[in-house]
């Protein structure tokens, strides 16, 4: 099989190291900060969570290894969706337990967290581990969906751990998958296994981060590959000069996404999830807002433009939010085999009709039919619309098409609107990694070995100071259960990860807003390219623009 030459290339890249992590195991200590607390909801999180609440944070420094030194046999688990950078995490964890004892075993637990409670694993050696440095993907060892967060799962991966001498086990995943390693952690504790859990930091949303989080990785991938297709996309237009494009990015639950690609390529128009919600925007305001920008273009002559829409919008708009609940109390239990039984989109419209209140209807009849039949597409597990389904880019470029032909009909537009519509999921999700998140992934778990090794259990494996260059980075750990709060899910309360959202006054979302006007009337475009890997520094190692304005003193 022939491989490219950048993929060739990329093995044999050597990911950058904090400058603690590069003394050599021997050389590094612990330097322990003070003890902490959950985000909220204290009381009930310490009583959930008895042997692994209110550790210390700690950060690691040069100085003599002061751990215990004993054979490591560690097991590994990707979880969740892909996000560029996995298998360096991998890839660093095997370094570092290897450069401290070449008699460490490193188990991967295929397809996720079931791999665990099914006992199926491969063992990884050099040639192996190889073939995967500083590629995209999770395929090393693949991923899945399955929760740990029962009983039994705890004992039968007591019983798997048990079974190969496994000393420690790290989970890499996001806000769900790291809340489901805090729990494991407990239930080790608690039954006095003498596993060791740590959590490392992903998901290209961007919504797993806080004071010690700076970013999760895969993050800087992701928006850089958004960007310069989005940056690609721009160029067309403003080539063409004939077609609006709508362009539907990854976020379900916050903007993240869509802010960054935004700042890196300053289109005409971003809607940001959390301020449609906090400003209780509805849809036809922001079908307005967007044919203000498409009217005074086409004012100038500029009949085209580029508008990011972020995944999960519609989500947020509180309108169309009360009418999902509606949806999902229609088609509850026998409900929804009545309504599958009819044979007809004007039976079903009929149907629907009698079942939403005056409001909510209202909402729907201006839904275009393609949008109006996507929410009643094949339900999730819990019997709840499937949000995803809905392309929301399709839904505004028709909401802002009739804003405009209503415009057209009263004498004050008369200009042309062509749209054009894309969806950038995947296409960010296994890209090769970054220099910076091949390097924060290795680092991630070249850390998380240091944690085991220095006995640290429910902790998730941190690194700071990214905006930095590699060097002045912070390599360190925190209890997991310091990010937590109580949520209500599937009618109780449960134990979570904070998401972070979009902070409206935090100074990625000030810059934007600052200058998103501008950015709305005249052609502002900026074109990324390509992620580079090789060349200056400030050209291969740049981190993201919201990384960059977070940090700024």
């Amino acid at each position: 099989m022939k491989i490219s030459s950048l993929q060739t290339a990329r093995y044999k890249y050597s990911p950058k190291l904090p400058g603690m992590l590069r003394n050599g195991i021997a050389d590094i200590c612990v330097k322990e900060g003070e003890e902490t607390q959950s985000v909220a909801d204290q009381e009930k999180i310490k009583a959930l969570f008895p042997n692994t609440y209110g550790k210390k944070e700690i950060t690691f420094q040069a100085g003599e290894n002061t751990s215990e030194t004993k054979k490591q046999v560690v097991g590994v688990i990707l979880s969740g969706g892909q996000a560029p950078g996995g298998h360096n995490v991998i890839c660093g964890l095997y370094d570092a337990l290897k450069a401290t004892n070449k008699e460490n075993v490193l188990y991967g637990f295929k397809n996720g967290p079931s791999g665990l409670i099914e006992d199926d694993y491969l063992i990884f050696d050099d040639e192996y581990i190889d073939q995967y440095r500083n590629t995209g993907g999770f395929d090393i060892i693949g991923s899945g969906r399955t929760k740990l967060e029962t009983t039994d799962q705890f004992a039968i991966a007591a019983e798997v751990c048990k079974k190969h001498g496994i000393t420690a086990i790290v989970i890499i995943g996001g806000d769900d998958s790291n809340t489901n390693a805090a729990v494991l952690a407990e239930y080790f504790a608690a039954n006095h296994t003498g596993v060791q859990v740590i959590g490392c930091p992903k998901t290209i949303d961007g919504d797993l981060k806080n004071e010690d989080i700076e970013c999760s990785f895969g993050f800087d991938t992701a928006t850089k590959t958004y960007s310069e297709i989005i940056g690609n996309i721009e160029r067309d237009a403003n080539s063409a000069k004939k077609y609006w494009h709508f362009i539907k990015v990854m976020g379900r639950s916050a903007s993240h996404v869509a802010l960054e690609c935004a700042l890196e390529t300053q289109p005409n128009i971003c809607l940001i999830s959390e301020e449609v919600s906090a400003k209780k925007m509805s849809l036809s305001e922001i079908a307005d807002y967007i044919a203000d920008s498409v009217a005074k273009r086409a004012e100038n002559g500029m009949n085209f433009g580029v508008a990011v829409i972020p995944e999960g919008v519609v989500e947020f708009v509180p309108e169309f939010s009360a009418l999902i609940q509606e949806i999902n109390e229609l088609l509850a239990g026998s409900k929804a085999d009545a309504f599958n039984a009819l044979s007809t989109w004007k039976e079903k419209y009929a149907f629907i009709e009698n079942g939403l209140t005056k409001e909510s209807m209202e909402v729907f009849a201006i839904l275009p039919e393609a949008i109006q039949q996507q929410l009643f597409l094949e339900r999730d597990p819990h019997g709840n619309v499937q949000v995803s389904l809905i392309e929301s880019e399709k839904l505004f470029s028709a909401l802002v098409k009739d804003k405009l032909e209503e415009r057209k009909a009263a004498g004050t537009y008369n200009g042309k609107f062509n749209a054009l519509h894309h969806f950038l999921g995947y296409e960010g999700r296994c890209a090769f990694p970054s220099n910076f998140d091949s390097d924060y992934c290795y680092s991630l778990g070249y850390n998380a070995f240091m944690l085991i090794q220095y006995g640290y259990n429910g902790y998730l494996s941190k690194i700071s100071n990214l905006s930095q260059p590699a060097s002045e980075w912070v390599a360190g750990g925190m209890p997991i259960t310091k990010m937590m709060n109580i949520e209500r899910r599937h009618g109780e309360d449960k134990p979570v990860i904070k998401k972070a959202l979009v902070e409206l006054d935090g100074k990625p979302f000030k810059f934007f807003q600052a200058h998103r006007e501008e950015w709305a009337v005249d052609t502002c475009f900026v074109y990324p390219g390509a992620i580079q890997y090789y060349g200056p520094a400030e050209v291969c190692d740049i981190t993201t623009v919201t990384l960059a304005l977070e940090q700024t003193k």
